[in-house]
């Protein structure tokens, strides 16, 4: 129930609002709902408690249930104020559907802070006036009284009008209601213009305004929303000569990974690896000299987390390898795993930090079945304000050399209240820096960690592989969700090798990509995915056969690309559309639409003129054929146009109405650009061709990606 003042002015400019970093009165506090009920505002996080989030360009829509008593009628606007405290222009809300007093406005915010909304609600004397105008006027029913009343209406209007041209707009139609020499119905249309809508378009009369709570707003850098990952191992891009890499050869993936329209690449830990307990090849529980160990068995006698990995180089080589990403458009994410090898400095300097066992034995980190010997998990209870200011330190420390960007490893398994402190002294003074939870786990810890402060978060896209799976999860996370949770949707990890991958073939790989690269503003892949690597440790394994976590895994780039064994083409083309089409960098505005065939899905994203619908079939094994029933007023159009729709993959161009058959291989997808003809220009619309029998639009396509051509 929001706070709210009350107003029987009509003031022309928003109301003042509180000092940036100003906390919103909590809801529970208020006492008097208003004179004009301002309920159940949203986005709403925490009940109103921790900001909604947005990024700078990103439109999003602030509702609230707004209503009065009687029949007298209603409007409302939104305001933002900015981060030094300065209200925006009003922004007019409308009712979302007629009888159900939601009323909604999209609103956008061009800078990054701190902000807020607030919504404002008044009776509206204007509307009121008009609705009783046009039945009593035509009716013959005190004619001349309703035409004062509008007429003083206007007056008062013209009054809270600073500009004196458009001030003169409301007082012509003042001069018309009074003029007796006139036509009744003209001097009732003088009041009903385009012109009149405008000017109180922008300055209405409001009576009993009533202003809800300031809601906070976090506004942060585009990154935290859209871009494109892309996971390596630099140990792994060694040279024959020495198979260990370091940051200098590996510096040498580089060009490739920018090459293929990656905005992030994403490093694994880069710090020394304890040598008890070590891993070997394929997990195994005996090591060989041979063996690198696990990255994520951080710390030996070089040192802990604020060390550079000596066969991998020096810090300078590290801030070198950062710099030369830059160059290339990328920034480099950092892995932060805050866990430690039974090698790790921390373990002698700090034993307070360790769960300590009866027998006086450190445990290590279970997550059953599995268990990690060779990590020691952190108690995180018996020095809180130790820890915290540790990994600000580490943070701060890897910020220095130039990282921005922070992949957290298990941020589930350490508490709340701990990443609240951390992201919080990081981004006071560093609003740029983001963080990444790669928290695979129950929904209500993975909303909870983006509400304090993470700004992506992996999910659970990896498991999500029929129409039904993908369509439920993807609406709820590009719903209401996407207030405060961003998702990046990575096809792959070093840990997960879904089995649809493994059983699906390049196929598989082709449409995961596809669907990756387009239900989400962020997603990624790990390297190896543009080969198709498949094969498991075993079968009902999602852990690959001779995985890189245990050792070193050289690939040849090279050759595969002579022999046409990747589907780096795809990817490249890919991160191409995501790039040229606003559409495909926003969240919020994805739309499902209907097909006929469940192995067959059909999604849109809208930013304006720029409208991507994709089509693409699931099953990576066999051909699917499909109608597509497009929802038309969702791609801006009507419901019986037809347009041409430019497909991105192949360049093929056709014309689509509301029902549209399609013939898709396995795997095979349409990334199409609606109303856009094949050289780009948006082409006028067209009648729709005539529906068979059965309904259905009958214009085959021909997609090339995952199988053979539809005949």
């Amino acid at each position: 129930m929001p706070a709210t003042h009350h107003s029987s002015s009509a003031p022309s400019t928003p109301s003042p609002q509180p000092a940036a970093g100003t906390p919103p009165p909590a809801a529970a506090n208020s006492t008097s709902l208003g004179r004009i009920p301002v309920l159940d505002v949203r986005p709403m996080v925490h009940q109103g408690r921790r900001p909604a989030k947005a990024v700078v360009g990103e439109t999003f829509e602030v509702t609230a249930t707004v209503f009065r008593e009687g029949h007298e009628a209603v409007a409302a606007h939104v305001v933002l104020t900015d981060p030094e405290g300065r209200p925006g222009p009003l922004v007019p809300m409308r009712e979302l559907a007629p009888g159900t007093d939601r009323w909604g406005a999209t609103v956008c915010a061009r800078a990054t802070g701190r902000w807020t909304y607030t919504v404002e609600a008044w009776s509206d004397p204007v509307t009121t006036w008009r609705r009783h105008a046009r039945i009593k006027i035509p009716a013959g029913t005190d004619t001349e009284l309703v035409l004062e009343e509008g007429a003083l209406l206007h007056e008062r209007a013209a009054a809270g009008v600073p500009e004196p041209d458009r001030r003169g707009v409301l007082l012509a139609a003042v001069d018309a209601l009074r003029d007796e020499r006139r036509p009744t119905a003209s001097r009732l249309a003088a009041a009903l213009t385009p012109e009149v809508d405008a000017v109180l378009a922008r300055h209405p009369l409001r009576e009993l305004l009533t202003t809800g709570d300031p809601m906070p707003l976090l506004v942060e850098r585009e990154r935290a929303l859209y871009g494109s990952w892309y996971e390596f191992f630099p140990r792994s891009e060694g040279t024959p000569q020495q198979p260990h890499g370091t940051f200098t050869t590996a510096a040498r993936r580089l060009p490739a990974i920018a090459a293929m329209g990656f905005d992030v690449v994403y490093l694994p830990p880069i710090h020394p690896i304890g040598t008890t307990h070590r891993k070997g090849r394929d997990n195994t529980l005996t090591a060989t000299p041979d063996d690198v160990g696990v990255p994520w068995a951080i710390g030996s006698p070089e040192g802990g987390h604020d060390t550079v990995h000596p066969q991998l180089g020096t810090l300078a080589d590290f801030t070198r390898f950062v710099a030369r990403a830059g160059e290339l458009g990328l920034e480099v994410a950092l892995d932060l795993a805050l866990q430690c090898s039974p090698d790790h400095p921390w373990v002698h300097k700090h034993p307070q930090w360790f769960h300590h066992r009866p027998d006086g034995t450190i445990a290590h980190a279970e997550n059953p079945p599995k268990k990690y010997q060779d990590i020691y998990p952190l108690a995180f209870d018996t020095d809180p304000d130790g820890l915290t200011a540790e990994t600000v330190r580490l943070l701060r420390h890897w910020m220095t050399a130039g990282v921005r960007i922070f992949r957290v490893d298990n941020p589930h398994t350490k508490p709340v209240a701990f990443w609240e402190r951390v992201i919080a002294d990081i981004n006071r003074t560093d609003p740029d820096v983001i963080f990444l939870a790669e928290a695979f786990t129950r929904p209500a810890m993975m909303h909870t960690l983006a509400a304090v402060g993470f700004q992506q978060s992996y999910t659970y896209f990896t498991w999500r592989t029929t129409k039904r799976e993908l369509t439920d999860y993807l609406t709820e996370l590009s719903g209401e969700a996407a207030c405060s949770m961003r998702p990046n949707l990575f096809t792959n990890t070093p840990d997960i090798l879904h089995a649809y991958l493994q059983h699906g073939g390049r196929p598989a790989f082709e449409v995961r990509a596809v669907l990756a690269a387009t239900l989400s503003p962020s997603w990624g892949i790990y390297s190896g995915y543009e080969l198709c690597e498949n094969t498991p440790l075993r079968e009902g394994s999602e852990e690959y056969l001779h995985s890189e976590k245990y050792q070193l895994t050289a690939r040849d780039w090279e050759g595969a690309e002579r022999r046409g064994e990747t589907i780096t083409p795809l990817i490249t083309r890919l991160n191409t559309i995501r790039r040229a089409h606003p559409a495909l960098r926003a969240l919020r505005n994805l739309r499902f639409h209907d097909t006929d065939n469940d192995a067959v899905i059909a999604y849109s994203k809208r930013s304006g003129s720029d409208v991507v619908l994709v089509v693409a079939n699931l099953d990576p094994h066999h051909t699917q054929e499909a109608t597509v029933s497009l929802d038309m007023p969702q791609l801006g159009l009507e419901r019986h146009e037809s347009v041409p729709v430019h497909d991105e993959l192949t360049g093929e161009t056709y014309h689509w109405g509301s029902t549209n058959y399609v013939r898709l291989g396995p795997g095979g997808a349409h990334v199409l650009v609606v109303g856009r003809e094949a050289d780009g220009r948006t082409a006028p619309t067209t009648t729709a061709a005539a529906p068979d029998e059965h309904g259905t639009t009958l214009r085959p396509s021909t997609p090339q990606i995952g199988g053979s051509p539809a005949s």
